[in-house]
């Protein structure tokens, strides 16, 4: 389906006087006849019966709107661009997503009022953001996750967001859930070793946490070759909400610490080896003291214990012989 612009209707103002004009004329027509001639009462009867319908063709559309009108089960064209505009009085405009309701900007929540234009058959232009509900996906460790993401979109092609779908609300709704689940199913959660995430068999760091722009960037690719024959265009997705599933959440939570932990001793370890090398080194060097084997080996142990212990040192001085 092939979108077709309606560009030369602009002229609602001039037909609506028209109109106008004529209907009054009609009426005069009528009020002449009834005294004077029965045929010219019954020409301005049906002209005044019947001179409602041209008005039905006038058109009032807002910036960043747009229009399909069918005639008669056909396509004839698009309205787009504000302006006031006349069509065939027995065009119709057709918008099956109207009346459909999403946790996106430009719908209505529920339980509060709903204005007309909400059903009116207008499509609007403007880039609006769907923020699809929280998720629940296992990551390619099998780890439960919960993910949410907020996509940013606009319709560019009237005709196939309307003839080529169904709805094309409901379908660009599905296919994020579809695309985001594709995608998460490639990443770990966080930095996991021998996972490769690019696809050319080589293993990298990616993850949710630490490569959300490159797994945001994912997404809107995959969803952008999924929605583009309904004519949406994906302007942005990002990353809204991302944890663990609460049954693991607190067993994680742990593992992160006991990795925390683990990280910080062997930090503290080689610092603490650095030093008591550091100490034997300047001790020969200066000829302070001539230490063998033996009170080395306690001096290392001391000094090890003093520096990597959870707690202050308490010293014991030994005021005899050192032997």
């Amino acid at each position: 389906m092939t979108e077709k612009i309606l560009s030369k209707k602009k002229n609602g103002m001039a037909m609506m006087l028209l109109f106008m004009v004529l209907y009054l004329a009609f009426v005069g027509v009528f009020a002449f006849g009834i005294v004077n001639n029965p045929i010219l009462a019954v020409v301005g009867g049906v002209y005044m019966a019947f001179g409602w319908i041209p008005f039905c063709g006038l058109r009032v559309l807002k910036p960043q709107e747009a229009l399909v009108l069918t005639l008669f089960g056909k396509y004839i064209g698009t309205l787009k661009g504000d302006g006031f505009y006349f069509v065939n009085p027995f065009c119709s405009a057709f918008n099956p997503a109207a009346t459909t309701k999403l946790s996106q900007s430009g719908d209505v929540a529920g339980g509060q009022q709903v204005s007309a234009e909400m059903y009116s058959k207008k499509i609007s232009l403007k880039i609006m953001t769907l923020n699809n509900t929280r998720q629940k996906i296992n990551d390619c460790l099998g780890n439960p996750i919960e993910i949410g993401i907020a996509v940013t979109w606009r319709i560019v092609d009237t005709a196939k967001a309307v003839f080529n779908v169904e709805n094309y609300k409901e379908f660009l709704s599905l296919q994020c859930d579809t695309a985001l689940r594709n995608i998460v199913r490639i990443y770990p959660y966080d930095v996991a070793e021998n996972v490769d995430t690019t696809g050319d068999g080589v293993a990298d760091e990616g993850s949710l946490r630490g490569s959300s722009e490159v797994v945001a960037g994912r997404i809107k690719e995959e969803i952008q070759k999924r929605v583009e024959e309904a004519g949406i265009e994906i302007v942005e997705s990002r990353i809204t909400y991302l944890a663990y599933a609460p049954e693991i959440a607190a067993v994680m939570l742990q593992r992160q610490q006991a990795s925390a932990i683990i990280d910080a001793r062997k930090m503290i370890v080689d610092g603490a080896v650095g030093m008591v090398e550091m100490a034997l080194e300047r001790l020969s060097e200066k000829e302070i003291v001539d230490l063998d084997e033996e009170r080395k080996a306690q001096m290392v142990s001391n000094l090890l214990v003093v520096l990597c212990g959870n707690h202050d040192a308490q010293p014991i001085v030994n005021s005899g012989s050192l032997y």
